[in-house]
This record gives C-alpha cells, sequence and structure tokens, in this order.
C-alpha cells in the first residue's frame, strides 16, 4: 500500500508518524472531550444537556458527510498543504468553541470541526503510507488510529479534570495550543507529498471508490463500530446496575476498555500488514464473544473487566485493517477511498448508540448489550464474505499507482 514515496530516512519516517500520531491525538481530544464537559457547557450556554448533546451530533454528522466531500473537493492537493491547512482551520474552530457565548455558533464551528477531522485523517493515512515501505502500511495506519483511541484514553480524561477544575473553555483553549504545536512541527517535519488522485479527477475516484465491494467493507466497518457502540455508550448502567459496581470504580472499568482499545488499535497495523481480510474475521468473532459472554456473565466485576478489555482489543484492533481494506479495494479510487472508514464508522456508531438506546428504554441495562451482539452476529458473515474480494485490475497502472500493491487483497 503506497503512494508515490516521500523522501523519508527510517528517522524521517518515524519522525512523520509521531506527527500524525500527535494530530490524531489532539483532534481525537477536540472531538470526544465534549463528553465530559457537557454539563458544564449546557449551563454556560443556557440550553439543556439534550441540546448540548446536539453539538456531539453535529461533530459526527460533520466527519460523516463532510470529510468525504472536502476530501473530493482537495483531491489534487499536497497531503502536506491538506495536513497544514486543516490544523489552521481547526484552530479557529476550536477557538470559537472556546470563546463563544452562541449556542448556534458553537453548533456550526462543531460541524466544521468534524468535517476537517474527516479530512485530517484521510491525509494523515495517505502522508503515513507515503513514508514508509509498502509492507508496514498497516503499521502506519496504526499510528493514526491509535492517536485517536489514546485521546479517549488518556487526553479526554485530562482535559474533563482541567475542565471541572479551571472551567471547561480552559480545556479548548489547551486544545487549540496543542493544534498550533501540531501544525508548527507539521511544517518542519512532514515531507511532502503530492496528490496521486490529480489525473483521474474525482469522478475517476469516485468510479472506484464507491465500487460495491469497496461499500460492503463499509458496511462491515459501520456493523463493527455499531456493535460496540451499541454497548459501550450504555456501559455505565449496565456496570451500576448488573455488575453492581460503584461510582468511584467505574472509571476504572472505562480506563481499562480505553487502554485496551489503544493497544488494539496500535497492534492491529501487524495484522493487517499479515492479512487484513482475516484480521476482520477474527475481530468480528471475538468482539460478538465478548459480548455475549459480557450478555451472560455480567454480574462478575471480575470477568467483566477481562472482557471489556477484549472487546476493546478486537473492536480497535479492527480499525487498521478496515482502513487497509478499503483503500485496497478502491485501487486508483484510494486517495478519496482514505476518508470513507471513518464516515462509515460515525455512522455505525449513531446507529448502535441509538439501537442501545431504544432497546434500554424498553428493557432493562443489559439490553443494550444484546443489542450490541445482534448486531456483532450479523457482521461475521459481512466478514466472511468481504475476505475474498479482491482489488480491481487496471490495465497500464503499477501497484503505486493505484495506492496499494497486489497483496492487498488480503
Amino acid at each position: 500500500m503506497s503512494t508515490p514515496q516521500a523522501a523519508a530516512s527510517p528517522r524521517g519516517a518515524t519522525r512523520a508518524l509521531a506527527l500524525l500520531f500527535l494530530g490524531a491525538f489532539v483532534m481525537g481530544s477536540s472531538e470526544l472531550l465534549i463528553v465530559g464537559v457537557l454539563d458544564l457547557i449546557a449551563g454556560d450556554l443556557s440550553v439543556s444537556v439534550s441540546a448540548a448533546g446536539e453539538l456531539v451530533t453535529g461533530y459526527a454528522l460533520g466527519l460523516a458527510i463532510g470529510g468525504p466531500i472536502l476530501t473530493a473537493l482537495t483531491i489534487r492537493l499536497d497531503r502536506r498543504t491538506i495536513l497544514c491547512g486543516t490544523l489552521m482551520l481547526a484552530i479557529a474552530c476550536n477557538l470559537i468553541v472556546a470563546l463563544s457565548t452562541s449556542y448556534d455558533l458553537t453548533l456550526v464551528a462543531r460541524t466544521l470541526s468534524g468535517a476537517l477531522a474527516g479530512l485530517f485523517d484521510a491525509a494523515a493515512f495517505a502522508v503515513g503510507i507515503a513514508v514508509v515501505s509498502p509492507e508496514r502500511a498497516g503499521r502506519a495506519i496504526a499510528v493514526v488510529i491509535s492517536g485517536v483511541a489514546v485521546s479517549a484514553a488518556v487526553g479526554v480524561p485530562l482535559g474533563t479534570l482541567l475542565g471541572q477544575a479551571l472551567g471547561w473553555r480552559s480545556s479548548y483553549t489547551a486544545i487549540v495550543v496543542l493544534i498550533a504545536i501540531t501544525l508548527i512541527a507539521t511544517v518542519a517535519l512532514v515531507p511532502s507529498v503530492p496528490s496521486t488522485g490529480g489525473g483521474s479527477g474525482v469522478g475517476g475516484q469516485a468510479k472506484y471508490a464507491f465500487a460495491p465491494r469497496v461499500l460492503a467493507v463499509l458496511v462491515l466497518c459501520a456493523l463493527v463500530f455499531g456493535s460496540t457502540f451499541a454497548a459501550l455508550t450504555y456501559i455505565v448502567p449496565f456496570l451500576q446496575n448488573v455488575t453492581g459496581i460503584s461510582n468511584a470504580l467505574i472509571s476504572v472499568f472505562l480506563l481499562a476498555y480505553g487502554v485496551a482499545a489503544a493497544v488494539g488499535s496500535f497492534g492491529g497495523g501487524r495484522f493487517a500488514d499479515r492479512n487484513a481480510a482475516r484480521t476482520l474475521v477474527v475481530a468480528a468473532i471475538g468482539a460478538a464473544g465478548s459480548l455475549a459472554a459480557l450478555y451472560l456473565f455480567g454480574t462478575n466485576p471480575f470477568l467483566v473487566a477481562f472482557l471489556l478489555l477484549a472487546l476493546g482489543v478486537c473492536a480497535m484492533g479492527a480499525g487498521p485493517s478496515l482502513q487497509y481494506r478499503v483503500v485496497a479495494l478502491a485501487g486508483p479510487g484510494g486517495q478519496l477511498a482514505q476518508s470513507l472508514p471513518a464516515s462509515a464508522i460515525n455512522l455505525g456508531i449513531a446507529f448502535g448508540s441509538f439501537a442501545g438506546g431504544v432497546a434500554v428504554g424498553g428493557f432493562t441495562a443489559s439490553a443494550a448489550i444484546l443489542t450490541g451482539l445482534v448486531i456483532a452476529v450479523i457482521a461475521i458473515p459481512v466478514a466472511w464474505a468481504t475476505r475474498r474480494l479482491e482489488p480491481p485490475v487496471v490495465k497500464d497502472s503499477a501497484p503505486a499507482a493505484t495506492g496499494e500493491p497486489v497483496a492487498a487483497a488480503g
């Protein structure tokens, strides 16, 4: 999996990947931090908590819809230029969030931030792939994904503590500072990565990026993360009412999941490089098994802790392989396809959270776990069916030009 290679030495590649990790971490913290200070934002902007929750929805929709649109509009630009421009605009959007007293303006800024995050992720994946050898592409993808995972495990709790101590606006001011530092470092350390999709244009890219074989894996993206978040969104009431965990210990269980998700997302890159298609089958089975055991043995706190670890590793461990497979199967449309897995994942999260909420509202806290299990079971045959899909054969096109090696078929 390779775009035309940026001239990066091993040391230069390491520096570039470290900057991509930092960028993904900061952008992920910007996205998720709001969950920890939602009540503070609601009070400060004089809106209900449910209305403040729309700031989360707006970001997700911006990423899911705006990310691919911005990626298409910038298809001819150098990837480093896109990273720098995205970070500059992200500074402006997060500064508005930190300073604005208007709910409507804050919602607009959050939605634009989501679209910029989708564009940043797509460009970061392209740069990461370009600075490493083709056989390490999965690990480069994992670096970017793990940045987001670590933001959930570490960045969000720290930002929440800062927000509770000094006010939520202080947390977003810190985000602005971190994005500015990332921008300066990106200008200095990330190499130029020219576009590979300008010749065919958006139409030519879209022909391959939205091919049925790609859409099949995007459906799998939505199912894997939909099943996980159907359960995770309502894991706190499950831990309280079913497992019997005290409020003081709940954060420990959530931190354990966050750490497992970070480990899974980073380690999943190696499995993506070896056999991405097979990894997705194993991950789908592992997630379903973890949810089934969680439903059956949810009253045992020690077993629940272990199962949350397993769920985090399986679900987030699938992330690099999902990204790898989508771009591989898109062939010449890989540059546009870079942004599509994040969109599918966010739509899956939205659906899973909604389905879990309906189940909890009508039944008990365990119903959300069961809902996630049903979705995970559906994901298994989908993963099995997609394992034999292969990239398109394009005449007079070397593997490097398509953005994928022949072996990417998995």
